[in-house]
């Protein structure tokens, strides 16, 4: 019966562990026939270090002083190949006098590397319901933020009118607009950590691309950084968000350059993967931006990707830049990978699925300053509403105003309106857009614009209307009104 048995290597040992029985399960796993194996001592399967550091006889010792051995480690086949394996090796007795060991070897190789899997895949969910927890946290705030930076940008534009004689106070709304700016520069950073950018993803060449940002890449790093290109020749073609994906890159380059005080070498690169992993399998753009710098060290590696953490002296950093990577890289559909060596540099890599659509053909036009007609507004905030019906205002068009969506389906049922701008995150059963698609049966040829902080649906809406991120300014709002359909 033990000489039948394929699944498991049972064979016997005598006390100085020589092999003196062998069973068709050690030749399967292990590869000996009887006549090659028989007479030979069994630490033959193990590697060389566990013989030179006396494994095979500790393991024969401890069977016989605590009456059973039992492990899990890497064997060696006669082909050389390695395998885990499960190990028993029980003494026998005969009259009180060790006379030999029975040893039963199974190979859970697969069982390993699923369990190993299955550790992985654990590990990417804690750190995915972290950084979603955290993402809802930041999206609320720049939500919330970008309301209050529409009010002080659409304020301004008054202000602007009334101060054209006054310089004192034409520094004082420069210095606003500048802040504000800054303030939706950072707003940006954060939405996009928490995956509720408005985004427009295209097919993107990446050779073209950086040929395109290399002379702002050279500024960002400085003259005291060399910078260097890797970039495979037939790299494939990704699809992202071409503002996100370039301010992505130019985050880890500067971040770059910050570590390397004394000055070093930063290496963009791209090439072709394909992936067989848990969460990404499957044709992939490898991106990676590479330094000579400080690295990064081991208890600080699973913070740098949390919005405010920084390693920076104060007033060098916002903690934003490597979580908008982080953000654009899985609202892009793919991941972001570091890998961090003290006193040996870091290398930082984006992973982005390849995609088979060609680039579409770009066309210009020429908006229109001023329009005329009626708009029916529809936004909750009171303050945002007074800021937009201004700009629109100022623009010619009659406004109507209502802050919610079953209000603004009544007043189109009632009155005459040329379009509707409504905010797409609304209180009530009925969001901006569940407005929208309403609209869209009950008035087919009615244009419609809606306008976000953010969205968590932002990227699939873009496809049915179009959409104007907040904060906006009059030239902007001026331009999107233009683009609609008539």
């Amino acid at each position: 019966m033990v000489e039948g048995v394929a699944d498991y290597a049972l064979y016997m040992l005598d006390p100085n562990g020589i092999i003196t029985s062998w069973n068709i399960g050690g030749e399967r796993i292990k590869g000996y026939s009887p006549q090659e194996i028989l007479g030979q001592h069994f630490s033959r399967f193990y590697s060389e270090t566990d013989r030179a550091n006396g494994k095979p006889a500790r393991a024969l010792g401890i069977a016989r002083d605590q009456g059973r051995y039992e492990e899990e480690g890497w064997r060696v086949r006669k082909d050389g190949t390695f395998f885990w394996a499960s190990v028993v090796i029980d003494p026998i007795y005969e009259d009180g006098n060790l006379v030999g060991f029975a040893k039963i070897t199974r190979d859970i190789t697969e069982r390993r590397n699923n369990q190993l899997k299955l550790e992985a895949m654990h590990r990417q969910l804690a750190e995915s319901q972290k950084f979603d927890a955290l993402g809802q946290l930041t999206g609320g705030v720049a939500h919330d933020f970008n309301n209050l930076l529409m009010i002080i940008s659409g304020s301004l534009h008054v202000l602007k009118k009334g101060a054209a004689e006054d310089s004192r106070l034409q520094r004082a709304i420069s210095a606003i607009e500048t802040a504000t700016k800054r303030g939706a520069a950072l707003t940006g950073q954060l939405l996009s950590f928490a995956r509720r950018q408005s985004v427009n993803p295209q097919p993107i060449h990446f050779g073209d691309r950086i040929e395109a940002i290399r002379e702002v890449l050279h500024a960002g790093v400085g003259s005291g950084v060399r910078l260097a290109f890797e970039i495979e020749r037939e790299v494939w073609p990704i699809k992202a968000d071409v503002s996100e994906f370039e301010t992505a890159l130019l985050n880890l380059v500067i971040n770059a350059r910050d570590a390397m005080p004394h000055g070093g070498m930063v290496t963009i690169g791209a090439h072709n993967v394909v992936l067989d992993d848990p969460l990404h399998s499957g044709e992939y753009v490898a991106i990676t931006v590479a330094d000579t710098g400080l690295g990064i060290p081991s208890d600080v590696v699973d913070k740098i990707f949390e919005p405010f953490f920084t390693t920076k002296p104060v007033g060098k950093g916002t903690g934003l830049g490597l979580s908008q990577v982080h953000g654009f890289a899985h609202q892009a559909g793919g991941t972001v990978k570091v890998a961090s060596e003290l006193g040996q540099g870091t290398t930082f890599t984006i992973l982005l699925r390849r995609e088979t659509e060609t680039a579409p053909s770009e066309t210009s036009g020429t908006a229109p300053l001023r329009g005329s007609g009626t708009v029916l507004l529809v936004e909750d905030n009171p303050d945002v509403a007074l800021v937009s019906t201004g700009l629109l205002e100022q623009l010619g068009y009659n406004v109507r105003r209502v802050a919610d969506a079953e209000a603004a389906l009544h007043e189109v049922e009632k009155n005459s309106v040329d379009f509707v701008f409504s905010d797409i995150v609304m209180p009530g059963k009925m969001d901006g857009l569940s407005l929208a698609h309403r609209l869209r049966q009950i008035r087919p040829g009615l244009p419609i614009l809606l306008a976000t902080g953010y969205s968590d649906i932002a990227a699939d809406v873009r496809g049915d209307f179009p959409i104007l991120r907040k904060p906006y300014e009059i030239h902007e709002l001026s331009e999107a009104i233009a683009k609609l359909p008539r």
